[in-house]
């Protein structure tokens, strides 16, 4: 998708602060963070969102999630706690046209809604 910021990040036409990448995703820091860490992990592959997903997208989800939590330790926000977020949607709040999860940890989060 030529007009897809992430994708633009993904392909280096964007610069950003890459903290994981490998064959499958890449994480970077979110440019307008919400908590001391606010990492994004997205998968290279463009699906808009988890709407977009389905059975032969479910090795590759999981990776997210193991990816988030490796980065969360690495972070060190492992021991003390995290979200990792999902925005899907308008009303879901997703800015972002391309599948992306975020980490964010660092402070007390509450109960509140991300």
């Amino acid at each position: 998708m030529s007009e897809c910021i992430f994708c633009k990040i993904i392909n280096k036409e964007i610069p950003s602060q890459v903290v994981f990448e490998d064959e499958h995703v890449l994480a970077f820091k979110d440019i307008n963070p919400v908590a001391p860490v606010h990492l994004l992990v997205i998968p290279k592959k463009h699906r808009e969102s988890l709407n977009d997903i389905d059975v032969a997208d479910e090795a590759l989800l999981g990776h997210i999630l193991v990816v988030a939590k490796k980065l969360a330790q690495e972070s060190g926000i492992a021991d003390s706690g995290y979200r990792v977020v999902n925005n899907c949607g308008d009303d879901g709040g997703q800015v972002v046209k391309h599948l992306h999860f975020h980490v964010i940890g660092g402070q007390p989060l509450g109960v509140k809604i991300c």
